[in-house]
């Protein structure tokens, strides 16, 4: 009984790692959109969002089938809980690239950034996704080693995004004022995008070895002894 209990809390994680995939690739396809002004790929980000949705719901309502199954110890319970709780957070992520997408639609045919922050924006995207894909193997491994180094990844994203703040607020800056709204929100969505998923890797931490990390996003430290 207990040997199928467990089958079944692998077939939980790993649903839970096909959403942490979903989310990934949603911003990586909304950046796409992004920067190649495509409104046909933006539209399919908006579209899939809801699958993104729809899997958290899957992924709560066999959590909570598992708890209602059977007592569970206290690692299998962590395991279940925290889970449910890293559920939410990837729903997020998808909801920040959708948000992406649809300033794309919303700016279409012209594009949301001017060309001199191209080159800026694109490594804040391929920042925070490296985060997002610390935490899809953090949550198919259980690596904690690697889960600590989402905070040294999180650190290059808030770099990034700090940066981009200066070059809109600074004496050179000749876009307007719709066009330092549109990056800053970009900005913000990058950056959110990468603590929930910094989030993602302190809420595994805690279903494996018990230790509470310090928060859960917008500054969360993913705390693993060496």
């Amino acid at each position: 009984m207990r040997e199928a209990y467990h089958r079944q809390l692998d077939v939980l994680v790993g649903e839970l790692a096909d959403m942490s995939d979903m989310a990934r690739g949603a911003m990586e396809d909304a950046t796409t959109a992004l920067l190649d002004v495509d409104l046909a790929r933006s539209e399919r980000v908006i579209g899939g969002d809801p699958r993104i949705d729809r899997a958290r719901t899957g992924c709560e309502h066999h959590a909570y089938a598992l708890i209602a199954l059977q007592a569970p110890v206290a690692t299998e319970l962590r395991t279940v809980l925290t889970t449910a709780l890293a559920a939410e957070d990837l729903e997020r992520m998808g909801d920040l690239a959708r948000h992406v997408a649809e300033l794309v639609r919303l700016r279409h045919p012209a594009p949301v950034l001017p060309e001199e922050l191209r080159p800026l924006v694109t490594e804040l995207h391929r920042s925070a996704v490296a985060v997002a894909e610390v935490a899809g193997q953090v949550i198919r491994t259980g690596d904690l080693v690697l889960a600590r180094s989402a905070d040294t990844l999180d650190d290059d994203v808030d770099e990034r995004h700090r940066e981009l703040l200066r070059r809109i607020a600074g004496q050179e800056w000749r876009h307007g004022v719709r066009a330092a709204v549109d990056a800053s929100l970009l900005g913000r969505y990058y950056e959110r995008f990468a603590d929930h998923a910094v989030s993602v890797c302190a809420r595994m931490v805690y279903g494996i070895t018990g230790r509470p990390p310090g928060g859960h996003t917008g500054g969360s430290r993913v705390t693993v002894a060496a």
